[in-house]
């Protein structure tokens, strides 16, 4: 695939040479809410109100719902990493246990061995979480609370089902129970045995009779058991003054976040393995670069201001410091920010050609100029596809669309040319396929990976435990990937439509049907976001500007330009085995609609500083939209291909 796509400007002027990322601190990006205010201004004006008092029509005794994490909520059952939860020491010594009680049963028989002490949990959330991920990676434990302290032991309804079943249809059966998705269904191995089945009706009735329903059913002449999870019920109970009394608000804590030299999702692994949370407890607006001092909004779910505040010398010895830290009503969501504020500074400054130092200023004058004027091609920048220089996100992207799960993982544990720990994993995994080894070498910081290696130790490399590998990944992880795919397409869709095209509207090109263009759309338009396609006449009287044109980030529910850039689209997804894709992977329960983003970006409130004296320096500042990348303004600035 091609991976210099960054290369058409919009500006003719010269530019020059520099450097940038030279250090974090010449690269700070702070966070703009959607007020427009930084986020780490000592004023700013908070995105959520503080967790809502008990209403007055809730005294008065009216049957109101308390504020509760919906069925979205819940965390996903294969996103629980012990070794982050616990923490290695403990997760070790838990491994141990298990590993001891399925080698030598007989051996422990006082409770005292019986049993393993996983610490004391004052957090009743922490608890919540402790209890389900134990369960979910040892169903063949039972998890007991004496007052805050958690211990475990082996379950003997396990045991029981394990000597009529299989133990790894149990495992299954139990992780199905412990999911509680109403009206989803377990289906045990064919079984011949009449007698046989009916002790398994016996034991699930006696153990799970109010949760779930069993039937027997025939398929060409084999019998099976099938256990259906009740639905909830239509009319919950009315429920009294007390009940919702004791019904706790979900807690949220909101905090700005400063990071130095660390991608979000490592800052986050941190963060919830210091607090004994889930990385999926914290929601943030937007993804920040790495090489850099950034500064930006989050939220974190079942901590309390306090708490966070307690492991503030924890965290910033790890790089990173909290502030503004203040309860809030609700999560935050992806994009609810209106942009980035960047203070930059690109050092070894050099003018192209034949030019010397005194002609500096003008160049670099002539270039803010056109670019503050014109802007920038709004590519996605190098950070959309990873820092990686021998696989990239688009490459696994690519092969998860095309449904080539086992080809995927391998592109995802490719190794770079370091030999740090993570590298050493990678490689041992692909050399050996030991995901259990491949999980110790694996730093605890790594969460993705050490996800992914956990399920695949559990069910293996194959076809099934790929897939279960991918699903151990938060949803916003695994979508990623397609994310970076179709990202990469909509990079060389922009060159290619400015390479042929040119920089005027032309028939054929999409825009958005704005209310004051007096454009009318269509009834099936109107189900979707208002796109427009630009008639010859339209293109003849000029009507719209380059800045109004939009391309579409390919997915199943976008329209295409109808120009020969529809038909590129076409032949560029074809050149990849996507001609008929429906960019659906269901098996990972993945879906990419698809969207449109502005060919054009500008830069706002741009301002600038040039320095000679001794190593040439250029201090720069602006505002850019959510989604657009400093990078690629500061290559139309300098005229030169950064990624």
């Amino acid at each position: 695939m091609e991976r210099d796509t960054l290369s058409c400007f919009i500006s003719d002027h010269e530019g020059f040479y520099g450097t940038i990322k030279n250090s974090p601190q010449d690269f700070v990006v702070i966070e703009m809410n959607t007020h427009g205010q930084l986020v780490n201004s000592p004023n700013v004006q908070e995105e959520h109100t503080k967790r809502p008092q008990q209403s007055q029509a809730n005294k008065k005794g009216d049957q109101l719902k308390p504020s509760k994490p919906d069925d979205t909520d819940i965390l996903n059952q294969d996103s629980f990493d012990l070794n982050l939860i616990l923490g290695p020491a403990m997760n070790e010594e838990l491994e141990h246990f298990t590993n001891k009680m399925r080698a030598n049963p007989n051996e422990i028989c006082d409770q005292e061995k019986a049993e393993l002490s996983l610490g004391t949990y004052p957090d009743k959330h922490l608890r919540a979480v402790v209890h389900r991920a134990v369960r979910y990676n040892f169903p063949f434990l039972q998890t007991l609370t004496d007052q805050s302290e958690i211990r475990v032991r082996e379950d003997p309804d396990f045991k029981e089902l394990a000597s009529l079943a299989s133990e790894g249809e149990a495992e299954e059966f139990f992780r199905f129970i412990d999911a509680k998705v109403p009206g989803s269904v377990f289906t045990f191995l064919p079984d011949d045995s009449k007698e046989h089945r009916t002790s398994v009706h016996h034991f699930v009735s006696r153990r799970f009779g109010k949760l779930v329903e069993t039937k027997s059913f025939t398929d060409q002449q084999k019998t099976s058991i099938t256990v259906r999870l009740r639905e909830r019920s239509k009319q919950p109970k009315k429920r009294t003054i007390a009940d919702c009394q004791e019904e706790e608000v979900t807690l949220y804590t909101a905090f700005t976040l400063r990071k130095e030299n660390l991608e979000t999702l490592e800052a986050i692994s941190y963060m919830a393995a210091a607090l004994g949370v889930l990385p999926s407890d914290f929601t943030y607006a937007g993804i920040k670069d790495k090489r850099a001092i950034t500064y930006q909004a989050m939220v974190v779910k079942k901590i309390s201001p306090e708490r966070l505040l307690e492991k503030v010398s924890e965290f910033e010895r790890r790089g990173m410091q909290i502030s503004h830290v203040r309860p809030v009503s609700e999560p935050l969501k992806l994009g609810r920010l209106q942009g980035n504020h960047f203070d930059l500074v690109i050092r070894d400054l050099k003018p192209h050609g034949k030019h010397g130092l005194a002609e500096l200023h003008q160049l670099v004058k002539e270039a803010v100029e056109n670019v503050k004027t014109r802007g920038f091609v709004n590519y996605y920048g190098p950070q959309r596809f990873g820092s990686g220089s021998c696989v990239q996100a688009d490459q696994i992207g690519l092969a998860l669309l095309k449904e080539k799960i086992e080809a995927s993982v391998k592109l995802f544990f490719t190794p770079e040319d370091g030999d740090d720990l993570q590298n050493k994993a990678k490689r041992h995994f692909l050399l050996t396929g030991n995901a259990k080894e491949s999980l110790a070498l694996m730093p605890a910081y790594k969460a993705r990976e050490r996800l992914m290696l956990r399920a695949l130790h559990r069910y293996g490399s194959g076809q099934e435990g790929c897939i279960r590998g991918w699903l151990s990944l938060p949803h916003s992880m695994r979508v990623f990937y397609l994310h970076s795919y179709c990202s990469r397409v909509w990079n060389e869709a922009a060159k290619y439509r400015l390479q042929k095209l040119g920089l005027k509207t032309v028939h054929g090109d999409l825009v958005w049907a704005r209310c004051e263009t007096g454009l009318k759309t269509t009834t099936e338009e109107l189900n979707a976001p208002q796109v427009h396609v630009v008639t010859s006449e339209e293109e003849k009287d000029d009507v719209f500007s380059l800045d109004q044109v939009i391309l579409p980030m390919p997915g199943n529910s976008v329209k295409y330009p109808e120009n020969l850039l529809g038909q590129w689209y076409q032949d560029r997804l074809a050149q990849d085995g996507l001609g008929s894709c429906r960019f659906r992977v269901t098996p990972l329960k993945l879906n990419v609609p698809g969207c449109y983003r502005p060919l054009l970006a500008k830069p706002q409130n741009i301002t600038y500083s040039l320095r000679t004296a001794e190593e040439p320096s250029l201090s720069l500042t602006f505002d850019l939209d959510a989604s657009c990348y400093a990078t690629v303004c500061l290559g139309e600035i300098m005229n030169r291909n950064l990624s």
